[in-house]
């Protein structure tokens, strides 16, 4: 690791997370929880076999990462966040919140995407505006995997997964639903942009925030 040789909190934490890739591994083991090698491998396009090694390493020594050897079936390591590592959880959140506004225009022609990179957006974005209606469920489509909204007692959380008989099905690319979900774009607006619900699109009503 480089360091920038400033006795100052935010250079200290530079030396340890500054570097390229390191935030984006600490973001999927925070979304998949503990995850083998091929896993981080799928959830970080782009980065070279040696390169996500090397930072693997480098944040098993700065106590942010720790490496589990499974025993059968999975017979093979894994990786988790540490104590230290899930206090940067809240940081992730926050520098995601501040990069949407770059994300206004759509995705560029050669931006990957990963489903489950909507999960922290969609908790953001989402607020149940009545706590005291029964449970709800959205599941959303926009690719590789669904992501389910549970909505219940004024919590909205998100994670991968699908369900048999969702209240409401919401199915896109992940621009307009990015857009829906921050209220950029009114359900006219989405199903223009090619979205389509399977399900009352009004449920979503209860979760989306106020447009400005």
């Amino acid at each position: 690791m480089r360091s920038y040789h400033q006795y100052c909190a935010v250079a200290k934490a530079l030396d340890v997370i500054g570097d390229r890739w390191t935030l984006l591994i600490v973001r999927e083991l925070s979304l998949r929880g503990a995850s083998r090698y091929t896993d981080l491998r799928r959830g970080l396009p782009g980065i070279a076999t040696n390169l996500l090694a090397d930072r693997l390493r480098e944040l098993e020594q700065a106590g942010i990462v720790a490496r589990e050897d499974a025993p059968p079936p999975v017979a093979t390591a894994l990786f988790s966040l540490t104590e230290r590592g899930e206090a940067l959880v809240p940081v992730l959140h926050e520098l995601g919140l501040w990069g949407v506004r770059f994300m206004t225009e759509g995705p560029a022609p050669d931006d990957e995407f990963r489903s489950r990179w909507l999960a922290w957006p969609a908790e953001t974005f989402l607020t149940d505006n009545e706590p005291d209606a029964p449970p709800l469920t959205i599941e959303f489509d926009t690719g590789d995997e669904p992501m389910l909204a549970r909505v219940q007692d004024g919590r909205v959380q998100v994670g991968p997964g699908r369900s048999d008989s969702p209240d409401l099905r919401v199915i896109g690319d992940p621009y307009p639903v990015l857009g829906l979900l921050s209220g950029d774009l009114d359900l006219d607006e989405a199903r223009a942009a090619g979205v389509s619900f399977e399900g009352p699109a009004a449920a979503l009503e209860r979760v989306r925030p106020n447009r400005s």
